[in-house]
């Protein structure tokens, strides 16, 4: 069952970048995943008393409760890094450094989690990384100019590391606790993290003039996240991180699928040569 967690994770993860695509363009990245924030930390408590999780509450360990605090603040770490990045370098060069973040979440379970390594699952991570790589095609618009000096690349591995840490994190939180109520309580702590991005960086200001057309997208793309959220945290309680945080990514074709017969958006050959290898090496690890 975790296998099918996963693929309606990504599913879901799909229908959330297709609903931000459509309905949420003309504002701030940081207020709006603030404001989904809000509305997936409001469907993931709404599934605690629905699942009967309510009552385990009281009984979460702190063992349970420090990982899962500590998956949340990687996730809202994993965001202010890789913003400060893009922020004071090429995007070029950090968003390739920040998808990174699957592999390196293979190899953190096989470290730290003692999950098998094996040659299929090498040749995996080498597929899914030439695969990332050769989909991040270079704009042909002039980016503007790097900020000069190195922070940049501290910034862009802090923030592929942290986006690691937050599945390794998290599989450890939920070990002992329902897939539901540690999501909901990893959420909070990811809804604090968000609007102290958008109250750090001052667009809470811009909380006024978002558009009413956006609200129903802000609303559903929540939901969407809420859902996918939801399903990402059980497979990882019942399967290997190494193979469901893959798999979670192939949310890539919903997006993919949807530009081509919505918008007539076509990938080139040198990003459909990357999503094909993404795929290969995610269904290798099922083998």
């Amino acid at each position: 069952m975790w296998i099918l967690y996963a693929f309606l994770s990504a599913l879901f993860a799909g229908v959330t970048s297709i609903l931000a695509k459509i309905g949420i363009r003309d504002m701030d990245s940081n207020l709006a995943t603030a404001l989904r924030t809000v509305v997936v930390a409001a469907f993931a408590w709404l599934m605690v008393p629905l699942t009967g999780s309510s009552q385990a509450v009281a009984g979460i360990d702190s063992r349970s409760l420090l990982f899962l605090v500590l998956s949340g603040l990687a996730t809202g770490a994993s965001w202010l890094c890789y913003f400060r990045a893009l922020q004071t370098g090429d995007v070029n060069k950090v968003v390739p450094i920040d998808k990174s973040s699957t592999v390196i979440t293979m190899l953190l379970a096989i470290v730290l989690l003692g999950e098998p390594f094996t040659a299929l699952g090498a040749v995996s991570m080498v597929l899914i990384l030439a695969g990332t790589i050769l989909m991040l095609e270079r704009k042909r618009q002039q980016e503007p100019p790097a900020a000069k000096g190195r922070s940049w690349l501290l910034y862009a591995v802090a923030s592929a590391v942290f986006a690691s840490l937050t599945a390794i994190l998290g599989k450890v939180g939920i070990e002992n606790v329902d897939s539901n109520l540690g999501t909901a309580i990893r959420t909070l702590v990811v809804l604090a993290m968000a609007w102290l991005i958008v109250f750090v960086s001052g667009k809470h200001r811009e909380l006024r003039r978002v558009p009413r057309k956006a609200w129903p997208f802000l609303a559903l793309s929540g939901a969407s996240t809420g859902l996918s959220w939801l399903c990402y945290y059980r497979a990882l309680q019942e399967g290997p991180a190494s193979v469901v945080v893959p798999i979670d990514k192939l949310s890539i074709l919903v997006t993919v699928a949807f530009a081509f017969f919505v918008f007539g958006e076509r990938l080139s050959r040198r990003s459909a040569a990357g999503l094909a290898a993404i795929v290969s090496g995610t269904l290798l690890l099922l083998v």
